[in-house]
């Protein structure tokens, strides 16, 4: 069954402990946290004191998705305050094949996160080093963002790339019942959704309705 990735991003930040809380006993199976730097994308977010805080909510998997420009510099950050996943965005890595290596030196699984536009074949000599892709069904930045189409295909593209190999493909923008079905159908196994969970405080509700 497709895992479902509640982002943060959409919560409400004056209560972000009981969100979470209220996020693991609706059935949610992870925690996605979208770090921005204000300068890969306009906007910014958490930082490791907040995910330090916040790891005594829930044993949920956090999975820290790193829209920064040095993610080599924060992975220790991230690393050392609870992260289970740390995903880093192929367009801002020189070195990926180290980078991901050393988010493995901390025990934690790795993944890659492609923008729109960028071809999945920069993961075709990485794919060891990998335990998730994510791909960007929208222009990062800014949750509440329309589904991008083109991105079914990437996902079908990626599935063969992985063929087989025990490697998650994660879809995240614009996830709501409609596009929920077909990024499953194009063989994504979690969905990242944060207006698709929060809208009506209908938590349970709306995560099934997204499986």
């Amino acid at each position: 069954m497709v895992k479902i990735a509640p982002s943060i991003l959409s919560a409400d930040f004056s209560a972000l402990g009981k969100e979470i809380k209220a996020l693991e006993k609706a059935g949610a199976d992870m925690i996605h946290i979208d770090v921005m730097d204000g300068n890969f994308v306009p906007n910014l977010t958490f930082g490791p004191c907040v995910i330090k805080a916040l790891r005594k909510e829930t044993k949920l998997p956090f999975d820290v998705h790193l829209m920064v420009k040095n993610p080599e510099i924060m992975i220790p950050w991230f690393a050392e305050v609870g992260a289970d996943i740390i995903t880093v965005h192929a367009e801002v890595c020189k070195h990926l094949d180290k980078t991901l290596a050393t988010i493995h030196d901390y025990g934690i699984k790795s993944g890659v996160s492609l923008n729109p536009s960028t071809n999945e074949d920069c993961l075709k000599y990485i794919l060891d080093k990998l335990d998730l892709i994510l791909i960007m069904s929208v222009n990062p930045g800014f949750g509440g963002q329309t589904f991008i189409e083109s991105q079914l295909t990437k996902i079908a593209a990626v599935k063969e790339l992985i063929d087989g190999k025990d490697i998650e493909i994660e879809v995240d923008g614009g996830i709501n019942p409609m596009t929920a079905a077909e990024c499953i159908a194009a063989g994504a196994d979690i969905l990242v959704a944060g207006t698709a969970v929060f809208v009506g405080g209908e938590y349970q509700k709306n995560i099934n309705s997204l499986r």
